[in-house]
């Protein structure tokens, strides 16, 4: 009897141990996902050194502030399509699936902004001062600010010298668009496999990023000063009519396409990003190659052409519960000398938006890095608009038409303003 009374006592021991364990690992698992100190952050930087890099930078404020940040990768082909889900369920009542931290394009803040899912921010603590002057615009909307400058980066000219000596030419960067055209022209040998000048076709959300710097130096745009748009410009018509003619001295690719045969040495001149040094410093470190401004119309210029101010952002969802936390990630992350620092680890982190730190001896010891940051004062951000994304397809739609010979140049941008005044007439 004692002995069942024994093996009785012992088996309802294992039993509530067993509900104990159960119970305990029920509430660890409750305490993580609901946990104070735990901030969910859904970012761009999805390559195996840009993971790492900002990993490290983001163990560190783990320590520092005591909290754990449950890190999101996304890609730019479908991380828009997730984020409007996320938010879409947030709207619905529920935060589970919303990051409270967002890192956002240049050319995506007007469209999230607008609709609401943004935290507003404070101008006066948030050090707006401490940025580019060009990169405040997009972080607003009806006058209020909704995200921080991060990461800056443009685009510059990269042109081949032994090609160009091939050819018979002085191996000094063409100034203008007209000596391009001239000296793409004397380098491109397409029965060779030579090419004067990279030209990207149908590529989306790259190929705006070429036409617009060209738009912009021949003193064009897409809007005029009360957002009118003015796509089918005569300035327009003009930098497109160049583009196109570039395009014939030279092979139509995508951007990474055009890196890669640059890269190899078998085209004269591409405008691409701080990522194509690294990849020649990779893949091909003997190649005779150099930077430069974008070329400008106008010889007399002293500064070169406008290019493409990339700039990425970081913003807080409006619904989210744990922002004062995210303030201080944002600031932590925004802050000169931890931008810098990405920069440091990896080419495509371009410049930190913090303005004070373009004369950092990082940037002055190289001076293809200095043609980056003197090109930054002369680059522009896309139109701060909420349907910015939707007008881009269009314009990108109609260069892509001019490229392939289905319309001239003003047909193709005319078709582009009728289209745009129907999306805003909506």
């Amino acid at each position: 009897m004692n002995r069942i009374k024994r093996n009785i006592v012992s088996r309802n021991c294992l039993i509530l141990s067993i509900l104990c364990s159960l119970l305990l690992l029920t509430n660890c698992g409750k305490d993580t996902a609901t946990s104070p100190n735990t901030i969910k952050f859904w970012h761009f930087w999805s390559e195996p050194n840009q993971k790492g890099a900002l990993k490290e930078l983001i163990e560190k404020f783990e320590v520092a502030n005591n909290c754990k940040v449950e890190l999101t990768e996304l890609s730019w082909n479908d991380g828009k399509t997730k984020l409007i889900a996320a938010f879409n369920t947030m709207n619905s009542g529920s935060n589970t699936a919303a990051p409270d931290v967002i890192e956002l394009g240049s050319d995506w803040v007007a469209q999230f902004s607008s609709t609401g899912v943004l935290a507003e921010l404070n101008k006066d603590s948030m050090g707006y001062d401490n940025f580019l002057d060009y990169s405040i615009p997009p972080t607003m909307y009806d006058n209020k600010f909704y995200a921080v400058p991060w990461i800056v980066d443009t685009r510059v000219m990269f042109y081949n010298k032994e090609l160009m000596h091939n050819a018979g030419l002085q191996e000094i960067a063409p100034r203008t668009y007209t000596e391009l055209l001239t000296y793409s022209n004397k380098i491109n040998l397409p029965n060779s496999g030579i090419y004067g000048f990279g030209a990207n076709g149908s590529d989306p959300h790259r190929l705006y990023k070429k036409i617009l710097p060209m738009i912009w130096t021949y003193g064009g745009d897409i809007f005029d000063n009360n957002f009118i748009p003015t796509i089918n410009s005569t300035k327009n018509t003009e930098a497109l009519n160049t583009y196109l003619q570039l395009s014939r001295v030279g092979m139509i690719e995508t951007q990474r396409q055009i890196d890669a045969m640059f890269t190899q040495g078998k085209i004269g001149f591409v405008f691409s990003g701080a990522w194509l040094l690294e990849k020649i410093r990779n893949e091909n470190p003997a190649l005779q190659f150099g930077v430069a401004s974008i070329p400008t119309v106008d010889t007399t210029s002293k500064i070169g052409g406008i290019s493409f101010l990339g700039c990425e952002y970081l913003a807080i969802s409006k619904n989210s519960e744990k922002k004062d936390l995210a303030i201080k990630l944002i600031k932590y992350l925004s802050d000169g000398n931890n931008a810098l620092e990405l920069s440091k680890r990896f080419a495509e982190a371009g410049f930190p938006a913090d303005k004070h730190y373009f004369n950092n001896e990082y940037f002055m010891q190289d001076t293809m890095k200095q043609v980056f940051a003197h090109q930054l004062a002369h680059s522009k951000a896309t139109p701060v608009h909420p349907q910015w994304l939707e007008i881009e397809t269009i314009l990108e739609d109609a260069v892509s038409k001019a490229l392939y010979g289905e319309a001239d140049a003003f047909g193709s941008l005319n078709n582009a303003q009728v289209e745009v005044l129907k999306l805003l007439s909506k």
